[in-house]
């Protein structure tokens, strides 16, 4: 029997925090805006329609080739959701849509492997998975930042950030789960802020702060985040004054399996040697 995946995320205090950014959550969103921008971009060079698609994220998606646009969320964020769901139990039945597309949702999912799957069951044959989520440089600043004032006033590390994909997982990911020419790639802007404080208030109002199952065991001691955000400040500010923050979009694209789909040549069935090419 194969081992259960680790839970890294606690998915309750993911819900919770989400209901509670909810209200707020349409002025700290421009992450999710930028996403749903660039999917929509995405798919309109994709010359086919999907008459049903599936959408999780905090926006609602604007896409003329698609009929009918189910948005489904774990709870109430920016959008209210048709659908109450959570990626890791989807309640659909196989072969029920024609595309299904993630933004900004998979990270916090502990069986990513299982969720794939089961987004590829529920596809109908050649339909469209999508995906963007921030890759392993997002944050990387903060991350750097907390560790070290962290290890100069205790000589240890809690976890604070939370670890993000790498995109050379990503395509393995795609064929694990069974999806057909799979792709993953990654792009990397930078976001700026006034001060460290903006960025935390950024990531709280948008119910992304640390979801870790795994916490700060111990209160945190009284001035750090004032030493963070001095050490940020002197070491990622721009000529302004102002932080910069990385942001690392990986975006996935992958096709339910169907007999029409084009196939690689059999091996062995080329007619002219790799030999004779190079002559």
């Amino acid at each position: 029997m194969e081992n259960a995946p680790p839970i890294l995320f606690d998915r309750a205090r993911l819900r919770k925090r989400r209901a509670r950014a909810a209200a707020n959550f349409l002025q700290h969103d421009f992450l999710w805006r930028e996403a749903a921008a660039r999917a929509e971009e995405s798919l309109s060079y994709i010359t086919r329609s999907f008459p049903r698609v599936l959408a999780f994220g905090g926006h609602a998606l604007t896409l003329p080739a698609a009929s009918t646009i189910t948005h489904a969320a774990l709870s109430h964020m920016g959008i209210t959701p048709q659908v109450i769901a959570d990626e890791e139990f989807l309640p659909f039945a196989d072969n029920s849509f024609d595309a299904v597309i993630s933004l900004l949702t998979l990270q916090w999912v502990n069986d990513v492997p299982g969720a794939l799957t089961q987004i590829r069951r529920i596809l109908k044959p050649d339909g469209l998975f999508f995906a963007i989520l921030p890759g392993g440089e997002s944050l990387c600043e903060l991350r750097n930042v907390l560790a070290h004032v962290e290890t100069a006033r205790t000589g240890g590390i809690s976890p604070r950030v939370a670890p993000f994909m790498d995109v050379r997982d990503g395509g393995a990911l795609l064929q694990r789960a069974g999806f057909a020419l799979p792709v993953a790639d990654s792009e990397m802007f930078d976001v700026s802020y006034a001060h460290l404080f903006a960025l935390m208030d950024d990531l709280r109002g948008s119910g992304a702060t640390n979801m870790l199952q795994q916490q700060v065991q111990h209160f945190t001691l009284r001035g750090f985040f004032a030493d963070a955000a001095a050490h940020y400040a002197s070491q990622y500010s721009d000529s302004e004054g102002r932080i910069r923050a990385t942001v690392e979009f990986i975006t996935l694209t992958g096709w339910k399996p169907a007999s029409t789909q084009q196939q690689p040549a059999a091996r062995g069935s080329g007619k002219i040697s790799l030999k004779d090419a190079l002559n």
